[in-house]
């Protein structure tokens, strides 16, 4: 009944029928492919230009990924694995990409993610393939937002295994 309910406020009920699954599924959570397209449309950029080589090294790397590393990227950088079906949809929230100065040497460090403010940190690599190396490391490798596994082991009084970040 409360998925019912759900449904309603999304898709009217008596329209549910002439949809198939897949397209309830896309009304209801985004579509699982990544048109970066639109995730383009909503980018905007701190500390580098939009024209500058970084930039178009991420938009270079992002196009190579497969769809479900696209969708790891985002729960990296927003906590979520699919985007909003249209522009409207963000409501007003942009995809930032900044670029930070700190890192030295840069090609030392991975990117940084704070999923509450869909904000990318990237480090001013030297060239396309130390991005990808460090940006397709951070997205298969970090797991847990705000080191949810360290609260949970600090909380149940375990431990032993090695841990990430």
């Amino acid at each position: 009944e409360w998925v019912r309910c759900g449904m309603a406020r999304v898709v009217p009920l008596p329209l549910v029928s002439l949809f198939t699954p897949y397209e309830l599924e896309t009304m209801v959570c985004g579509s699982p492919d990544i048109p970066l397209a639109l995730l383009k449309s909503v980018a905007t950029y701190k500390g580098v230009d939009s024209c500058s080589p970084l930039v178009g090294w991420f938009w270079d790397v992002m196009e190579e990924l497969t769809t479900s590393e696209r969708s790891l990227f985002l729960r990296f950088v927003w906590g979520r694995t699919r985007l909003p079906r249209t522009i409207a949809d963000f409501r007003g929230r942009d995809f930032v990409f900044q670029v930070l100065d700190k890192y030295h040497p840069p090609d030392h460090f991975l990117p940084e993610s704070y999923t509450c403010f869909f904000l990318l940190k990237m480090p001013q690599y030297s060239c396309k393939a130390v991005l990808r190396e460090k940006l397709k490391y951070a997205i298969h490798f970090c797991k847990s937002i705000d080191t949810d596994d360290y609260a949970r082991v600090a909380m149940t009084g375990g431990g032993g295994g090695a841990g990430g970040g």
